[in-house]
């Protein structure tokens, strides 16, 4: 599983972003959704993208956020690429995509066989599209540490490039992929001790099964 890629997201620290880089991670994720308890504002994310620089390649969050909010995130973090993880439309990622000049990724929230086909919608407007469990209504989109049917997978045969996420662990990685085939997997509450605090050890931990599963 040596070719799998692996995000991290919901940095909001120093130590996160620093284990992330030493575990060898390829994306740190930059949360900017105030009701996420990983949300960092500008200051921050400036002070993290100087910190890891070409080191790592660091993907904002959005929920449904308007074009003001993306370009003052794009340019304090320096991002590489915008993971749309609301409601946003086809139109939507592909006016993004061409705006800011960087690959979009769009979450798709998966409880049954028919969300993962709602993904080829994005084909063409998107870069890669990232299969999450549907959360409960009224709560965040993502996060949250729960997973869907992973099975629901296992002959996705999509157009698009693609990757897992939702109810991850160092623990179960190594099946998720095994039982998905997935090129990359994203992985945030479960490499952290609380709510919007990244374990390095648990990063590190992640990172390894991935790699030698």
């Amino acid at each position: 599983m040596g070719n799998v890629k692996i995000k991290i997201c919901g940095i909001s620290d120093g130590a996160a972003m620093d284990g992330a880089i030493d575990a060898g991670a390829d994306y740190a994720g930059l949360v900017f959704y105030p009701p996420s308890p990983r949300h960092i504002g500008s200051n921050d994310a400036a002070l993290l993208a100087e910190r890891s620089g070409p080191r790592i390649a660091r993907v904002g969050l959005f929920v449904d956020a308007d074009d003001a909010q993306i370009g003052d995130a794009v340019a304090a973090g320096r991002l590489d690429a915008l993971q749309l993880h609301g409601s946003e439309a086809p139109a939507r990622a592909a006016d993004l995509r061409a705006r800011f000049g960087l690959p979009v990724w769009k979450a798709i929230a998966v409880s049954s066989a028919s969300d993962v086909k709602r993904a080829e919608q994005y084909a063409g407007a998107a870069d890669l599209v990232l299969f999450d469990a549907r959360t409960p209504k009224g709560t965040l989109p993502g996060g949250m540490g729960l997973s869907f049917d992973w099975s629901l997978l296992r002959h996705y045969r999509g157009s698009l490039p693609w990757g897992l996420a939702g109810g991850i662990t160092p623990a179960n990685v190594a099946h998720a992929i095994a039982q998905t085939g997935a090129p990359l997997v994203d992985v945030s509450s479960g490499v952290e001790s609380a709510p919007g605090l990244k374990d390095p050890a648990r990063i590190k931990a992640f990172v390894s099964a991935v790699r030698k599963g």
